[in-house]
């Protein structure tokens, strides 16, 4: 076989820049959503009546992206909502991992994708659901009615460095490169849902999604370990929640390429496409323990890897991807972590037992 690293880099590099151009729309659109409702799920009152949070658990769970999870672990955490309520949003998130499946590119077709979106997320809402309404029926973790602890401002932005040049770095050069090439992009993105492009950009097209991806991956580097921020916080204006999606887009991207560059590199060198596709289709069981395994990891790499293992892989089982998706708590997990870490394990497990429950039944009937 006659492998060229450097155009196999390249490869991985545009597809996941075009998946990028399709995630900066998700997570922009439903990142000024959140904002604009966030006062509503945040305030001083319970979120509805008591024996609806279940249900209005799930419903925020499905939003794509991890800020409901994050403002759910607030509300929980002021007992404004039952943990059945937590715990239908934690188990019906697909966190991250749903701007992969909205995502489209070489190496994912969109109506296959939209439809696995649906699929997950309506699973995920009624297992959920149901998991909710068993934990307040039974009174498992009550806390409902009990003074609330006094409300602490939201997690913002706030960062630990000094260094005027990494500031400059992450909220300026970087920020609004970001943007303008997600701007760039975001025509040739709309055109491709309906099969088409714009003829004129489509040279160009392919170097600003390389450039997406590398820029991202440098952005979310220094943005993680030199300027100390933290992805899908919460702010208190436009610019700082556009901070905040920008930093989400890079995540994402960057787990992307990463999760494209070993998925692909394994098929293509180290096994080979037919015979990955032949252990793939036999070992559909093993493939949905490794998958619930992955997802069940803190935070929203784990659920981004197998999002991009589904939409690259022949013939990835749709059963591993609900286990999956059921098994991860999204960035949610890491404030209710702090507040309270009983309850995040309670959660943690709970969900990934319903998972590998909820995995080996969809994949017994056929789905």
């Amino acid at each position: 076989m006659d492998f060229n690293l450097w155009e196999f880099i390249l490869g991985n590099l545009e597809a996941a820049g075009v998946i990028g151009g399709y995630v900066s729309i998700s997570i922009i659109g439903v990142g000024l959503i959140t904002f604009a409702t966030r006062e509503k799920l945040s305030g001083d009152r319970q979120i509805g009546p008591k024996w609806a949070h279940p249900l209005i658990g799930g419903l925020l769970g499905i939003i794509p992206g991890c800020g409901a999870t994050i403002v759910v672990s607030s509300m929980y955490k002021k007992k404004k909502i039952t943990f059945g309520g937590l715990l239908a949003t934690f188990v019906a998130t697909l966190g991250e991992g749903s701007f992969v499946l909205l995502g489209a590119s070489d190496e994912a077709d969109v109506a296959a994708n939209l439809t696995a979106f649906l699929v997950v997320n309506a699973v995920g809402l009624v297992v959920g659901v149901i998991l909710g309404y068993v934990a307040d029926g039974i009174g498992f973790r009550k806390h409902i009615g009990e003074a609330p602890e006094p409300v602490e401002a939201e997690a913002t932005h706030e960062h630990k460095t000094s260094s005027p040049f990494v500031n400059t770095l992450v909220e300026n050069v970087g920020f609004y490169l970001l943007l303008a090439m997600a701007a760039f992009l975001l025509p040739g993105s709309i055109m491709a849902l309906w099969g088409g492009g714009i003829a004129a950009i489509e040279g160009i097209t392919v170097y600003v999604a390389i450039a997406l991806t590398v820029v991202s991956i440098i952005y979310y580097l220094i943005y993680r370990y030199a300027y100390h921020g933290n992805c899908c916080s919460t702010g208190e204006d436009i610019r700082t929640n556009l901070h905040t999606s920008v930093a989400d887009i890079t995540l994402v991207v960057f787990f992307v390429f990463i999760g494209l560059f070993v998925a692909n590199f394994i098929i293509d060198v180290l096994v080979g496409p037919e015979r990955f596709d032949a252990w793939m289709t036999s070992s559909a069981g093993v493939v949905v323990l490794i998958a619930a395994l992955i997802g069940v990891t803190p935070g929203c790499g784990g659920m981004i890897a197998v999002a991009v293992a589904y939409t690259a892989i022949p013939n990835f089982p749709l059963p591993a991807l609900i286990a999956a998706a059921i098994a991860t708590s999204g960035d949610g997990i890491f404030p209710l972590l702090a507040s309270d870490r009983k309850d995040a394990l309670i959660v943690t497990g709970i969900g990934f037992a319903a998972a590998l429950v909820v995995g080996y039944g969809a994949l017994a009937i056929g789905i």
